[in-house]
């Protein structure tokens, strides 16, 4: 077998590697801790363990792989899949060279390497799409921009930072300055939120079972994040002249009870064409990083 391609999605609990045949399809799947703790080369010995053991359960060699594209967590130098800056679930990830890492334990496979939501994005655009943006809702929450048919980089810690825009009230935010868009929307911040209100902890996916079950605090904190979503969204279109956006990521498992608040704030505040963002799910679910990691490699071949 030959012409197989490896998507890889390193995140701060888990990889999840993905392989497919010649034409991009997935063929198989599978996943493990990180090991977001143990350091830059543990993350990749880990990474390419899944990958070599997925070439093996289609009784391939590692000779058959074409390529491997990484979606990573953090901000990326794409040009040479080095890591620059981590968030606080990764010890020793920064400087990490991953290109260069990952090929030398695949026997010099070429690996390409994007942020993560960078990668979830290419994934998710529909053929001849040219203007997209990107949202990921999880454990924090990150965007990505596709203008003129490329992503866009930007300078510093990247661009399309979506999480971290907005003044949306006195909530703290993981980067210290509160109001942002993370600080209300993110898994992390759903459950916060909730006990601030409430005093019961529970984790985003009970808040929002509680917020299902008519529990009116759930209910807000959820409204709000839908609120806020929507506007940070319709803003970050009009801005770059874009109309399309796609949302994934764990927290919209609960889109029943986002979607309605966004669509009003959408719109409320529609682009100067006078119609709103349209936004639409992942179609990749928990597939779309590494599925779109694969869409990087085999482009760029």
């Amino acid at each position: 077998m030959s012409g197989l391609w490896a998507g890889v999605d390193i995140g701060g609990s888990k990889t999840l590697a993905v392989l497919c045949g010649a034409d991009g399809r997935k063929l198989a799947s599978a996943t493990a801790d990180s090991g977001a703790h143990l350091g830059g080369q543990s993350i990749l010995d880990i990474a390419a363990g899944l990958v070599l053991s997925l070439v093996d359960d289609v009784s391939a060699d590692v000779s058959a792989l074409a390529g491997v594209g990484v979606g990573a967590a953090g901000v990326v130098e794409a040009e040479t899949g080095t890591i620059v800056v981590t968030g606080d679930s990764f010890t020793g990830w920064a400087g990490t060279a991953v290109n260069a890492g990952l090929s030398a334990r695949l026997g010099g496979v070429p690996v390409r390497t994007e942020n993560d939501v960078n990668a979830f994005l290419l994934g998710e655009l529909a053929p001849g799409e040219r203007h997209v943006l990107g949202v990921a809702l999880g454990t924090g929450v990150g965007g990505a921009l596709y203008v003129d048919g490329r992503l866009l980089h930007g300078g510093g810690t990247g661009a399309g930072e979506i999480g971290h825009v907005g003044n949306f009230g006195p909530a703290p935010c993981t980067c210290g300055v509160p109001g942002h868009l993370e600080a209300y929307a993110s898994g992390r911040s759903l459950a916060r939120r909730y006990t601030e209100a409430t005093g019961v902890s529970l984790p985003a996916a009970s808040v929002a079972a509680a917020a299902l079950a008519g529990d009116e605090a759930a209910l807000g904190v959820f409204t709000d994040a839908g609120r806020f979503l929507g506007e940070a969204i319709t803003h970050a279109g009009g801005l770059l002249g874009i109309s399309t956006a796609v949302v994934g990521g764990s927290v919209t498992n609960s889109w029943a009870l986002l979607e309605k608040p966004m669509q009003t704030a959408l719109a409320e505040h529609p682009l100067l064409s006078g119609s709103p963002v349209e936004v639409r799910l992942s179609r990749w679910g928990a597939d779309a990083i590494a599925l779109g990691a694969v869409s990087l490699v085999r482009s760029r071949g």
